[in-house]
C-alpha cells in the first residue's frame, strides 16, 4: 500500500526536489505540494495524505502553526518537520504542536525516505541522541504544555512498568535498549508503549517524551551535556 505524501516548502526548487525523490519510490506517492502553511493546511484537509513533509519557515502561515491546525483534526496526517538547525527553537514548538518528528533540511535522500516510512508507521524519527539534546536544551519545569495538568491524573492509570517504560522512552532509549535495561522482550516493550500512549491520549513517542519532561518523570541533561 502506497504512502501518500504532501510536501510543503516555500522554495520551489527544494519542494520539487523532495517531491521527485519521494515520487521515485515504489511505496510512496506525492499527492500535493504547498508553497506556504495556509496552502498546506488546505491541501491536508482536501487530500488527507498519510504524511506531510513540513518546512518550518514559510510565509502566510509558518510550519508550526500549520502543524497545529493539521494535527488537531481526528485521524490527522503525520507531520514530519524539516528544519535548518538541529536545535532550532522552532522545532520544539513544532513537536508540541503535534509533529511526529524532525529532520534537518539538508538530509540525505535515503534518510528522508526512511523518516517518512517511520512516521507513516506511527513512530517518531527523533534519534535517541537528538531527543536527549533537544529536550535537555529546551525542557524546564516552568515549560508545561497544554493538557499536561490533566495528564498528571491520567498517570495514575499507568502501571509501574508502564511508568518505567515512559521514563526510558523520554531518556531517548530505543525499544531494544529499553528491553535490555528492563530484562523484557522488545515485543513487550512495544505493548507497554502502545498501552501508555492510549491511556494518556498521546499520538506517539515524541509527545510521550515531552510529557514525561513536563511532569518531571525525566530530567533535562545537566549543563554542558548538549552541544
Amino acid at each position: 500500500m502506497s504512502i501518500s505524501v504532501l510536501v510543503a516548502d516555500d522554495q520551489g526548487i527544494v519542494r520539487a526536489g523532495f517531491a521527485a525523490v519521494i515520487d521515485a519510490e515504489e511505496d510512496m506517492t506525492v499527492v500535493g505540494e504547498a508553497a506556504d502553511g495556509a496552502e498546506a493546511v488546505r491541501l491536508a484537509q482536501e487530500l488527507v495524505p498519510d504524511v506531510v513533509v513540513m518546512d518550518v519557515r514559510m510565509p502566510e502561515l509558518d510550519g508550526i502553526a500549520a502543524t497545529r491546525i493539521i494535527t488537531a483534526h481526528p485521524d490527522a496526517p503525520r507531520v514530519l518537520v524539516l528544519t535548518t538547525f538541529d536545535l532550532d527553537a522552532y522545532v520544539f514548538d513544532a513537536l508540541r504542536s503535534g509533529a511526529s518528528g524532525f529532520l534537518l533540511k539538508d538530509v540525505h535522500a535515503g534518510e528522508l525516505l526512511d523518516g517518512i516510512r517511520v512516521v507513516a508507521a506511527g513512530e517518531s524519527v527523533l534519534s535517541p541522541s537528538a531527543t536527549r539534546r533537544l529536550i535537555g536544551h529546551y525542557a524546564s519545569a516552568a515549560d508545561i504544555g497544554p493538557g499536561a495538568g490533566s495528564a498528571v491524573t491520567e498517570l495514575d492509570s499507568l502501571t509501574g512498568r508502564e511508568r518505567d517504560v515512559l521514563a526510558l522512552v523520554a531518556s531517548g532509549l530505543t525499544n531494544a535498549e529499553i528491553a535490555d535495561r528492563l530484562g523484557i522482550t522488545v515485543g513487550t516493550v512495544k505493548s507497554h508503549v502502545n498501552a501508555l500512549l492510549r491511556k494518556l491520549g498521546l499520538r506517539d513517542r515524541v509527545q510521550a517524551t515531552i510529557l514525561a519532561y513536563d511532569l518531571g518523570l525525566a530530567r533535562p541533561n545537566p549543563p554542558g551535556h548538549h552541544r
